[in-house]
């Protein structure tokens, strides 16, 4: 058995009286790259929130590193944080600051980190996320969205995570760009052992990077499984996603490739 590194256990989110999650359970294992869908207002980055610690579920367990985190106290949490990369949506950067002082605000944590280092881990990791040198240098009104996407995964591997977490990561991106950094995705992964907590609804990165799926549907985790599994679940709303032509296309796809 594979060793879960992240385990949910009757999680309840609720926003006044809107049930988002109730009694939801999920594992993730070590060194998979989990896929997260479901559909709108099934609380796909609302759970990613709640796993990450910033904000606190109404009930339930969660466990990260086979500690409890809910309720934990502040150097615990910190502890475990150090240990996890997140990437939110467009990345969102801090405007006022260059890639590279983005970067290295993670690593402002770290003590007696001398300023040159800093920046040469920050220069390391925007070259890891499959930026040129020069774009350390810009701004982020200065880049592309596909590069912000990248400099904000560069942010998120500043402190050499076990645990990544990318919320939409592909979301806006051309075809061309969503496939270069499915490309990235995956081969970070394998490279540095990464588990990695994807919420996507791009079919072709399922296909691409996910070795697992989680399913949010009726305020829980429906099922998990490949993609090919995903094909027997007797479901309306998985029938739906995993047998339109936008879901053969993508298999025919991946299929072709490999």
């Amino acid at each position: 058995m594979a060793e879960p590194v992240i385990r949910l256990r009757g999680v309840r989110n609720q926003f006044g009286e809107q049930i988002v999650h109730d009694n939801l359970d999920l594992d993730i294992f070590r060194g998979e790259v989990l896929g997260v869908v479901g559909g709108s207002g099934t609380g796909k980055s609302v759970l990613l929130r709640t796993i990450v610690g910033l904000r606190a579920p109404q009930a339930g367990s969660i466990e990260i590193f086979g500690t409890e985190t809910v309720g934990a106290d502040e150097a615990t949490r910190l502890a475990i944080d150090r240990r996890m990369g997140v990437m939110f949506q467009d990345g969102a950067l801090f405007s006022s600051l260059t890639v590279r002082e983005n970067v290295e605000v993670p690593l402002r944590a770290v003590p007696d980190l001398p300023p040159p280092l800093r920046g040469a881990l920050a220069d390391l990791k925007i070259s890891m996320s499959g930026l040129p040198y020069l774009a350390g240098d810009k701004f982020p009104s200065e880049l592309s969205g596909g590069m912000r996407k990248r400099a904000g995964l560069a942010r998120a591997l500043a402190l050499d995570p076990e645990i990544v977490f990318l919320d939409e990561p592909t979301a806006g991106l051309d075809p061309i760009g969503a496939t270069a950094f499915d490309e990235l995705i995956k081969g970070l992964s394998r490279t540095l052992g990464l588990t990695v907590f994807l919420v996507t609804h791009d079919l072709d990165t399922l296909h691409a990077t996910c070795d697992r799926i989680a399913v949010l549907a009726e305020k829980k985790v429906l099922v998990t499984g490949t993609m090919r599994e995903m094909l027997d679940v007797d479901h309306p709303w998985v029938r739906e996603y995993f047998h339109g032509p936008r879901a053969r296309a993508a298999l025919d796809t991946a299929e072709k490739e490999s």
